[in-house]
């Protein structure tokens, strides 16, 4: 199958954006431009995994003003950030990675938080999908994170032919041009939130249904 060419790839993105533009954007979107800070970017990102956001923001305005450096995060108990968090998904195993966050940074970095996506893996609690968002929202550099939602759907554009989020990331980093990397995340995710989903996508009056390769083929 022929994947889309890079003036589609403009199009299918122009589309989504002005998409993304009508509703409120996802929770680590709206971190980043109040913050500016990738520190807090990263603390909401490990939060948000499995967790809606509403649920996220309600535990990133508790923890920030009690973790607003490294060096505060250290100072708590794995029981206070439980209490912070709760009740986030896997609220336990996050609050265990959050109390060594801190000591591990320092070992590794000096205390600095690293600005790619190799460095960042190396954190406790940290995967591709937090480290590439934390390096394109946090720093603003170059960065595609990706997870269900953009894998799902990059498939059904036809964008891409992968199997796994991380055969996605990789074919979007040879494919798409450096311009699109991060707000590509942005409109996808916010896209399969609100009308394509896995199972029952809404289809009618879809921006993006000529390039659809799923089109009437889910119900």
């Amino acid at each position: 199958m022929k994947l889309r060419t890079v003036a589609e790839l403009d199009e299918i993105h122009d589309a989504l954006a002005a998409e993304f533009a009508k509703v409120e954007a996802p929770i680590m979107d709206l971190v980043a431009a109040q913050t500016r800070d990738p520190w807090c970017v990263l603390l909401g990102t490990i939060l948000s995994a499995r967790t809606k956001d509403q649920v996220t923001a309600q535990a990133v305005r508790r923890l920030l003003p009690a973790a607003p450096t490294p060096q505060a995060l250290a100072k708590l108990s794995v029981e206070e950030i439980e209490e912070l968090i709760f009740p986030v998904g896997f609220y336990h195993a996050k609050a265990r990675h959050l109390a060594d966050l801190p000591a591990v940074l320092e070992a590794k970095f000096g205390g600095k938080l690293p600005d790619t996506v190799e460095a960042l893996c190396e954190l406790p609690g940290v995967g591709r999908k937090t480290a590439n968002l934390v390096v394109a929202l946090g720093f603003g550099l170059p960065a595609i994170c990706v997870d269900t939602h953009v894998h799902r759907i990059n498939n059904r554009l036809g964008i891409v032919r992968t199997k796994t989020p991380l055969e996605t990331e990789m074919a979007l980093r040879r494919r798409l041009p450096q311009r699109l990397w991060v707000p590509w995340n942005s409109i996808f995710v916010s896209f399969g939130q609100t009308r394509c989903k896995p199972i029952g996508p809404k289809c009618e009056g879809c921006p993006v249904a000529k390039f659809c390769l799923d089109k009437g083929k889910r119900k």
